[in-house]
């Protein structure tokens, strides 16, 4: 069931609201992925995700196709969220970043995105 959610980065510079589901909860097995761990909320709709605050302290990173687009806090670091590459009209959030959220207490799947890769160790 889809709800909606606070959410920040670590700093608090970056606030977005978010129209989401919980679960299925997923990480995913890509070279980024594996290296920033994050728990990921189900795929919604770009319109579901609105940044309240600090829009341009954001840096996008893309890599092998450049078709996901993945986002960080110019100044904490954090990954609130990105543009999927499997549907680039669809979004995940760092289920982390959400207000009130124990990701600790959600049950989880891997998505298998190193499949996807054009490039070794992607």
């Amino acid at each position: 069931m889809s709800e909606w959610f606070n959410g920040s980065c670590h700093c608090g510079t970056v606030k977005f609201k978010v129209f989401t589901a919980l679960s299925p909860a997923g990480r995913c097995n890509c070279s980024l992925c594996r290296r920033k761990g994050a728990l990921m909320s189900p795929a919604f709709p770009a319109e579901q995700l609105e940044i309240v605050s600090g829009k341009d302290d954001l840096t996008l990173y893309q890599f092998n196709t450049r078709v996901a687009k993945h986002y960080f806090c110019r100044h904490c670091g954090i990954y609130p969220f990105h543009q999927t590459r499997s549907n680039p009209t669809h979004w995940r959030v760092n289920l982390g970043c959400l207000d009130g959220v124990d990701v600790y207490g959600l049950e989880s799947a891997v998505y298998d995105g190193a499949s996807m890769s054009v490039v070794d160790n992607a």
